[in-house]
């Protein structure tokens, strides 16, 4: 079939994803490629000093979200989406969506609030096992230590991912992998971590709640298993012109971790992903538990429930992004034609000339705090001494190295200390958009080969429209970390740089300045407003 006839055919997958600046909506055919998409723009608030989405935001914006792929698919086949083979939702992982009934108790807060530190901390030495602040249990104890009067009345505690499926199935459950940013799940069982779940009901039991933990969390299900069918209230909600019909399945709702684990074939064990955008993280999956919890480390799971070692960094690219701004002022003021791609490009080239280990200078990116190196606030820092070499080249690869330090620091745990075994490591997002540039960076700064894929450009939303085609395409009941080896990506792994000797001992040489730099870092924290 061709595009159309596998539109009219309601052959077609929908994928949609909601992420922290944009919600986007995938759709693909029965060979897993996107034939069509739309997006929603939208932006966080902050309320009382959370973070949050109101739930109108919410609705308004995966309605405008399905009508920009209802338009562009009129558009390019002129036809109407009247059903689809399936459908699948997925979102930034963690926070906080507390309901009673229908009604949501307070606003949904975001993965973006640092206000768990307590809670966290004290989990984390209840389970003996890094609790991060963004995780929904997390979010809940605090509401408990704060006695915030709302958590006597919980009836049903979710995910931005499990809420929309709730609304549009009925059904509330969770994919593995979301699940396992709630509290911690249990890799041999697949669902929540039982020793875990009695401690806490054992913590709280003291304040004389109506439920225990698993009678608010959702089911943690499994990818490829049945999490229900779209009803004819959610086919309403989605698509308000009222051509899409009910009846379609819907996978488990998963977070934007787990599709970015699909989307890059990074499920197996063995393998890895990091994604490198407005903020970074990398993903590897491991063989075997760790020796002990890191606080710098999140133990998350596969959408199929292999544990993953998770390194979160706050910032990244942004940093970059002001300094090549400042270049292209430069270049106005100098009335020179300014092609903002070029210059990234030229940019990033020019890096690749510096000396390995930077000449010296370095780069703090620090637009907010980060957790890994323990700064609560940041301040975006270039430091050199006199007698460092600064030419461009140097002062472009420093930014470069910066902006995944943090990431280095975290991963040369699993991958010194613990000597986790990787065979293939994929990046995404615009840190590797310049061909080859980010790529050896990456592989000098985690001593390992880095692979790109184009298809990782399509992004989280081309990932959970991937989950829901394996729930409905695999009549040889593969595995999904074989389904997608054989099926999706049918032997492709991408264009791989191996990490050169010279590199990786620069990198080596400025990560030890840049540790022992952090101090500046945080003296500019504490003497600034």
């Amino acid at each position: 079939m061709n595009a159309k006839q596998t539109i009219e055919a309601g052959k077609a997958v929908l994928g949609i994803e909601f992420g922290s600046t944009r919600i986007k909506a995938v759709l693909i055919d029965q060979e897993n490629n996107p034939i069509a998409q739309g997006s929603h723009t939208w932006e966080n608030q902050l309320v009382d000093g959370l973070w949050t989405y109101s739930t109108e935001a919410i609705w308004y914006g995966l309605q405008d979200c399905y009508a920009q792929l209802r338009k562009n698919v009129l558009e390019q086949y002129e036809t109407e989406i009247e059903t689809l083979a399936a459908i699948g939702v997925s979102a930034m992982m963690h926070g906080y969506m507390a309901f009673k009934g229908n009604d949501i108790l307070v606003p949904f807060r975001t993965w973006r609030n640092t206000n768990t530190g307590k809670a966290a901390a004290e989990l984390s030495q209840l389970f003996n096992y890094n609790i991060p602040l963004r995780w929904s249990i997390s979010h809940l104890y605090q509401a408990i230590l704060d006695n915030e009067e709302h958590v006597g009345d919980i009836e049903f505690l979710t995910t931005l991912a499990g809420y929309i499926h709730w609304q549009i199935t009925g059904q509330k459950v969770l994919g593995v992998g979301d699940a396992s940013g709630m509290i911690p799940v249990d890799p041999a069982t697949k669902t929540y971590d039982a020793t875990m779940v009695e401690k806490f009901n054992k913590l709280i039991e003291p304040k004389g709640f109506s439920w225990t933990l698993l009678d608010i969390l959702p089911k943690s299900l499994n990818a490829g298993e049945n999490a229900g069918y779209l009803t004819q209230e959610g086919a309403q909600r989605l698509d308000v012109s009222g051509h899409l019909k009910a009846g379609i399945p819907v996978c488990p709702p998963e977070g934007d971790a787990g599709t970015g684990m699909v989307a890059t074939n990074a499920v197996k064990q063995r393998t890895g992903n990091v994604s490198a955008g407005t903020s970074s993280f990398s993903m590897i999956v491991l063989e075997k538990e760790l020796s002990k919890p890191y606080e710098m480390i999140d133990m998350v799971t596969t959408p199929d429930g292999s544990l993953v070692a998770m390194v979160h960094c706050n910032n990244c690219t942004s940093d970059i992004n002001a300094w090549v701004k400042i270049f292209k002022e430069f270049m106005e003021l100098m009335n020179m034609p300014v092609d903002m791609n070029a210059l990234y490009t030229n940019l990033f080239n020019v890096a690749t000339k510096g000396t390995p280990d930077c000449g010296g200078v370095l780069s703090y990116n620090y637009v907010s705090g980060e957790p890994v190196t323990g700064l609560a606030d940041g301040r975006p820092l270039f430091v050199r001494s006199a007698n460092d070499k600064f030419n461009l080249a140097n002062f472009m690869r420093a930014h470069l190295y910066g902006a995944i330090g943090v990431l280095k620091i975290g991963n040369d745990i699993l991958l010194k200390e613990e000597k986790v075994q990787v065979d293939r490591i994929t990046g995404h997002g615009g840190y590797f958009t310049t061909k080859g540039v980010g790529q050896q960076m990456l592989a000098a700064a985690l001593n390992s080969p880095i692979s790109v894929m184009e298809t990782a450009g399509e992004g989280g939303a081309w990932g959970i429209a991937l989950l829901a085609s394996y729930e409905i395409n695999n009549p040889k009941k593969l595995s999904l970390a074989d389904w997608l080896d054989e099926v999706v990506f049918a032997g492709n792994a991408g264009e791989e740089i191996k990490p050169n000797p010279e590199d990786v001992a620069g990198f080596n040489a400025y990560i030890e300045n840049y540790k022992r730099g952090l101090a500046i870092e945080q003296a500019a924290v504490d003497n600034k407003k």
